[in-house]
């Protein structure tokens, strides 16, 4: 069955890649982006032409997901059109690079405003909407770094990542009596087909990272010649999109909570798979085994 999709972040990278996907499999999509009449304008055309091209229904919404007006206005947009939303795919995000200590104050909280709040934002503009259909899916794209290696040098990056995937697992249980399924995508590292570290912010204090320049020289070239020797050759970071867009086409009580797409299998899978492990037991043991899974509510198909 047709869903009709909101997707943050889906000017570039894996947000443009899973629209285009989820648009290929039937579904209405909206591609949410800031500042598509200004520096997003190349990639509104850019969608324009693949739904023409491909015969699809992919749109562009304007969506700046650090400001709440816009954002509820953009979700108000999509309702007003279309009379539904079902899926919501956050994935905004934004990579940042270089020692921790160079890193400002202010810089550091807009990492977590890019990584963490602006999925916030997005749920207090969707959940409304979601609960009164009883039905929905949050599909949060996550990041092996919370669980597995942590090279350093990503400390703001990581840490958001890590606080996005606290939110993802606790919205999980209090929408789950709404009938609001979650999964959570956990992609590893990508050294090619995305402009995650093309695009990556760095640090302020330049005084400070020149200090640790001394004793860390070519530790960023170290890890990306590194990560990209770990990952295999066919590595495609179209998988992402693929995988999401499989997941929304799954029944509805049949989607995994987890999914990680690797290729340097940097050993998130395996810590993941018990601290989910233990977060079922823990709640078997607190009588809140209906919390695991989402009511049946609508069916979704």
């Amino acid at each position: 069955m047709p869903k009709t999709i909101i997707i943050s972040g889906a000017s570039s990278g894996f947000g443009a890649m899973t629209a285009r996907h989820l648009a290929n499999a039937g579904h209405t999509v909206y591609a949410g982006m800031r500042g598509t009449a200004h520096h997003n304008r190349q990639a509104v055309t850019d969608a324009t032409n693949y739904a023409d091209d491909h015969e699809v229904d992919l749109r562009t919404i304007d969506m700046d997901v650090s400001d709440q007006a816009s954002v509820d206005a953009a979700v108000a947009t999509i309702l007003g059109d279309t009379g539904r939303l079902d899926v919501v795919v956050h994935n905004a995000g934004h990579m940042v690079l270089g020692p921790t200590e160079a890193f400002t104050v202010e810089q550091i909280a807009a990492a977590y405003d890019t990584n963490v709040l602006s999925t916030q934002r997005l749920n207090r503009a969707v959940l409304p909407h979601l609960r009164t259909q009883q039905d929905g899916l949050l599909v949060w794209v996550g990041s092996t770094s919370t669980r597995g290696g942590t090279p350093p040098y990503l400390a703001p990056y990581f840490a958001a990542k890590a606080a996005e995937d606290s939110l993802a697992v606790s919205y999980a249980a209090e929408l789950a009596r709404f009938g609001i399924e979650t999964t959570i995508i956990v992609p590893g590292s990508f050294t090619t087909g995305t402009n995650h570290f093309a695009n990556a912010g760095h640090a302020e204090d330049t005084a400070v990272a020149g200090a640790y320049d001394a004793h860390y020289a070519g530790l960023m070239d170290q890890v990306s010649a590194k990560l990209a020797e770990l990952a295999p050759e066919d590595a495609d970071p179209a998988e992402v999109a693929r995988q999401i867009a499989r997941i929304v086409d799954l029944p509805k009580g049949e989607r995994p909570f987890r999914v990680h797409i690797d290729p340097a299998d940097d050993g998130a899978a395996e810590v993941n798979e018990l601290g989910d492990r233990i977060r079922e037991r823990f709640y078997h043991r607190i009588g809140l085994d209906d919390l695991l899974h989402p009511a049946a509510g609508a069916a979704q198909g």
